[in-house]
C-alpha cells in the first residue's frame, strides 16, 4: 500500500510538472496569439480605410467598387492573420492553404452564377456604359438606371415599374444609352402626293422646326425628297434636340406638323370653291 500510495504521488508530482511545461510553453503561443489578433485587426481596418481613401481619390471611381476592393483587402489580412496564429500552436500551415484553396474552389463552382454577376458588375462599374439616372435598353430590360450593385442593377421602367436585372444578362449583350449624349436627333417623313409641290411642304417643315424653340439650331435642320412614286414623293425632315427633352419635342414637332398641314389643306379646299 505504502509503495502504491508512492508510486501515486511521484506520478502526479510527474504529471503536475509536465503540465506546469506545457502552460509555459503555451502561454507564450496564447499571448502571442492574442497580440496577432489584435494587431492584425488593427492593421486589417487601417488597411481597408486607407485601400478605400486611395481609390475615392480616383477621379470616376465608383463608390461601391472602392468599398468592394477595400472590404476584400480587409478580409484578405484577416485570413493571413488567422493564418499565422494557428502556426503559433504548431499547425501545419501548407495544410491550411491548401484546405482554404480546396474551400473557395468548392464555393466558386458552387456560386458560379453570383461570381458571374460579380465580375460583370465590376466590369459596369469599371467601364460605365450607363450611369444612375440613364435612360438604356437592351435585349431583355429597358428602363432608367436606378441603382448599380455588384450583384444587380435596379431600373425603373418607364411605366413605373420597378425592374431587377443580374448584371451578367447587361455585360453579355448590346446596349442602347439613349442619355450618354447631349443631344439626338429625330428623322420624320410625309409623303407628298402627286400633283402638290414637294419644296413647297420642305418649306413649311422648315418653318415648324424654326418656330420650336427646343430644336437645336447646330447642327442645323434639314430637310429632303427621299423617295419618288408614282404616288407622289415622300420628304425627309431630320433635326436635333436635347435628349433630357427629347420625347417632348418630337412629340410637339409632329402634332404642329399636322396642324400645318390641316390648315394647308383647308386653305386649299376654301380656295377651289
Amino acid at each position: 500500500m505504502e509503495q502504491q500510495a508512492t508510486d501515486l504521488i511521484v506520478a502526479s508530482q510527474a504529471a503536475l510538472r509536465q503540465a506546469s511545461a506545457l502552460m509555459v510553453q503555451y502561454s507564450f503561443s496564447i499571448v502571442g496569439a492574442f497580440l496577432l489578433l489584435i494587431i492584425g485587426w488593427i492593421a486589417a481596418t487601417l488597411l481597408q480605410r486607407w485601400a478605400f481613401e486611395g481609390l475615392s481619390r480616383i477621379r470616376g471611381f465608383d463608390e461601391t467598387l472602392a468599398r468592394f476592393f477595400s472590404g476584400a483587402v480587409r478580409y484578405v489580412v484577416l485570413i493571413l492573420v488567422l493564418v499565422m496564429v494557428l502556426g503559433q500552436f504548431g499547425v501545419q500551415t501548407a495544410s491550411i492553404l491548401a484546405a482554404l484553396g480546396a474551400a473557395g474552389l468548392a464555393v466558386g463552382l458552387a456560386l458560379q452564377g453570383t461570381l458571374q454577376n460579380i465580375a460583370a458588375g465590376i466590369m459596369l462599374l469599371v467601364l460605365r456604359p450607363f450611369r444612375v439616372g440613364e435612360y438604356i435598353e437592351t435585349s431583355a430590360v429597358t428602363g432608367t438606371v436606378v441603382e448599380i450593385g455588384l450583384f444587380a442593377t435596379e431600373l425603373k421602367t418607364s411605366d413605373g415599374l420597378y425592374r431587377l436585372a443580374p448584371n451578367s444578362t447587361l455585360w453579355n449583350v448590346p446596349i442602347t444609352n439613349y442619355s450618354r449624349f447631349p443631344s439626338r436627333r429625330h428623322e420624320l417623313s410625309v409623303t407628298v402626293p402627286k400633283g402638290e409641290s414637294a419644296a413647297e411642304a420642305q418649306d413649311m417643315l422648315m418653318d415648324v422646326v424654326r418656330s420650336e424653340s427646343r430644336v437645336l439650331l447646330d447642327p442645323a435642320p434639314t430637310t429632303f425628297i427621299d423617295s419618288i412614286s408614282n404616288d407622289g414623293a415622300t420628304v425627309t425632315l431630320r433635326y436635333w434636340a436635347r435628349s433630357e427633352n427629347w420625347f417632348a419635342t418630337t412629340r410637339d414637332v409632329t402634332k404642329a406638323l399636322r396642324l400645318a398641314f390641316d390648315k394647308r389643306d383647308a386653305q386649299l379646299a376654301e380656295q377651289t370653291f
